[in-house]
């Protein structure tokens, strides 16, 4: 986190643990909030890396799993980067800001893709930049979130359309759903968009974007789960986050094989877990019809405002079909089944 910002938001009564805001109090009441009113917070605990240069689009299309050809400034890109075998290193927000493409991912994978991506530049006319802490991020959320935005860009919204990104002077705003929205602005503008979105919008925690994350179904790659799951496992191919008309990519023979062979055997559901023991990244997931090896595995975790912890879990569907799911062991809590907003067929 840039420290002028972070001294900005210790002002504002933030409290800062890991470079990232915990809460401004109460996290649980900032949930609440975040559920059912207006609600802003802070992201660094995301981090940007730019692209730019005459070879960017080639270098990218040959890089992601997300059709980069595709994209123009108003494009919002979900997408994955993958290993030659098809596991994902990390799952990230893509867009372009005149000729610079950015890349949003967890801060702690920023360096690891960084490094790894740059070993591919080889004579390819591209330059590669941690851009994080030149410029902050601030999600806006709720049902009064694009009456607010529209007031800061003195336009109307599009109505219902989603994934796509407005330009206004150095502002850049993301537009993910009608009611979720994320600020990118210059360092030395963003203590006044603070003050401005504060009048109307509560500022919570950051984790409060990651339960919204959660409960939208838009898997988030981390270092415990690296090289853990194909696209299709964690639903890359439902939310437009795999590409299978464009050309190559690392690990696109084995991604478009599992996808044209119907081979998919496990899929991302979205759970409720009843319990205040915290529910960890990575946790294994277990049936009774299978008590030898886990069925699956914890993508994404939350604490929950309505109790326990909203998870994201990668789970075979045949488990799925036949037997309950429980959480570390046959032993433990049973995963409560609620329905991702998009179709799994």
């Amino acid at each position: 986190m840039n420290l002028i910002w972070q001294d900005y938001l210790q002002s504002q009564n933030a409290v800062i643990e890991n470079d990232c805001v915990a809460h401004h109090g109460d996290f649980i009441a900032e949930l609440k909030h975040t559920q059912s009113a207006t609600a802003m917070m802070d992201l660094s605990h995301f981090g940007l890396i730019c692209f730019s240069g005459e070879d960017v689009q080639a270098f990218l299309q040959g890089q992601l799993s997300c059709d980069v050809n595709k994209m123009n400034v108003q494009t919002l890109q979900f997408g994955s980067y993958c290993t030659p075998k098809g596991r994902m290193l990390a799952t990230f927000w893509l867009w372009k800001y005149e000729d610079t493409y950015l890349m949003q991912l967890p801060q702690s994978l920023c360096a690891g893709v960084l490094k790894r991506l740059s070993m591919f530049v080889l004579r390819a006319k591209v330059k590669l930049d941690g851009c994080s802490p030149q410029l902050v991020r601030i999600g806006v959320v709720g049902n009064n979130a694009g009456t607010l935005i529209e007031e800061i860009l003195a336009k109307k919204l599009v109505v219902d359309k989603s994934f796509y990104t407005i330009q206004n002077q150095a502002i850049t705003i993301l537009c993910y759903t009608p009611n979720r929205f994320e600020l990118v602005v210059p360092i030395e503008q963003a203590p006044e968009l603070w003050a401005r979105l504060s009048k109307q919008a509560k500022p919570v925690a950051s984790a409060c974007w990651d339960w919204l994350d959660i409960r939208t179904g838009f898997p988030v790659v981390l270092p415990e789960t690296q090289q853990q799951f194909v696209p299709q496992m964690t639903n890359l191919d439902l939310i437009n986050g795999v590409s299978f008309q464009k050309g190559c990519y690392p690990g696109q023979e084995i991604v478009a094989r599992t996808q044209h062979l119907g081979k998919i055997k496990r899929r991302m559901y979205l759970a409720n877990i009843a319990t205040t023991n915290p529910v960890m990244v990575g946790d294994e997931l277990f049936s009774v019809d299978q008590t030898d090896q886990a069925c699956g595995k914890i993508v994404n975790a939350m604490r929950s405002p309505d109790g326990g912890f909203d998870v994201l879990a990668v789970i075979s569907i045949e488990n799925m079909k036949t037997s309950e799911i429980f959480w570390r062991s046959i032993d433990g809590i049973q995963l409560k089944m609620a329905a991702l907003p998009y179709a799994l067929d």
